[in-house]
């Protein structure tokens, strides 16, 4: 069942939302080479704690960090580990949930790590700008799969593809809330939208195929099946009367 939310809770939401706003900005100077993902989500939990929030993730289903730090190939859901240490060159995204005074609110963002590739460069933008282009769409749109169909066709005319397997969500009340979002779609499709309406729109992203695969080890860390890259960029939005607020 999909919960409208009214103003109170917009703002409830936005005040999760600014708390990963301010880490992505701080994490911009903090992710370079010889860093660990470990390190990135020690500060990410103590970041949050100390700013009166609690990690949405920690714990969520047997999650066992504060974030989820997914390098290169990895496309969400990385295990945050000492062992892993970034590297000139990598692309690393970063998801954070937030929850504070019982709103939630969730976001991603990938960082490059020193100077990467044209091709990483380009793989990072047009996936920034389908999610900004779903924001936009998401004004004037009827229902999800208008929103959903804008990413699709932004990332495959560059050539790139979209994950399937994972998608977008309703988030505020819960970290993970009624309608889902695809990143593939038709429009006039999916569930109506009305105002009130808050999401999690995220693009997932891959340079090759669409298709993932789960670690056997951890049974959470989703790679591309052909090991090409990956890039996921999120915010969380509020759809209200004429006009759609970001609030992360």
């Amino acid at each position: 069942m999909i919960k409208l939310k009214g103003p109170a809770d917009v703002e409830g939401i936005r005040s999760a939302g600014r708390i990963i706003h301010q880490i992505f900005q701080l994490l911009s100077e903090r992710i370079k080479p010889g860093v660990s993902t470990w390190d990135l989500d020690q500060f990410i939990e103590k970041y949050i704690v100390s700013h009166g929030g609690r990690p949405a993730f920690k714990g969520y289903r047997g999650f066992p960090a504060a974030s989820c730090i997914s390098v290169n190939e990895e496309v969400v859901h990385g295990i945050p580990s000492e062992k892993k240490v970034l590297k000139e060159g990598d692309i690393v995204g970063v998801d954070i949930g937030v929850e504070k005074d019982s709103y939630y609110a969730d976001a991603a963002y990938t960082f490059a790590v020193g100077q990467v590739s044209e091709e990483d460069e380009r793989l990072m933008q047009i996936t920034h700008y389908a999610l900004m282009r779903a924001i936009e769409k998401a004004k004037t749109a009827r229902r999800i799969g208008d929103i959903s169909y804008v990413i699709q066709r932004t990332v495959e005319r560059e050539g790139f593809s979209v994950v399937r397997e994972f998608v977008g969500h309703g988030v505020g009340f819960e970290i993970h809330e009624p309608p889902m979002v695809p990143n593939y779609g038709r429009p006039g499709t999916g569930e109506k939208i009305k105002p009130g309406l808050v999401l999690a729109i995220e693009p997932m992203v891959n340079a090759g195929t669409w298709e993932v695969v789960i670690d056997p080890h951890d049974n959470w860390t989703v790679r591309t099946k052909d090991r090409k890259k990956s890039a996921h960029y999120e915010h969380t939005i509020a759809i209200l009367e004429g006009e759609v607020q970001i609030l992360t």
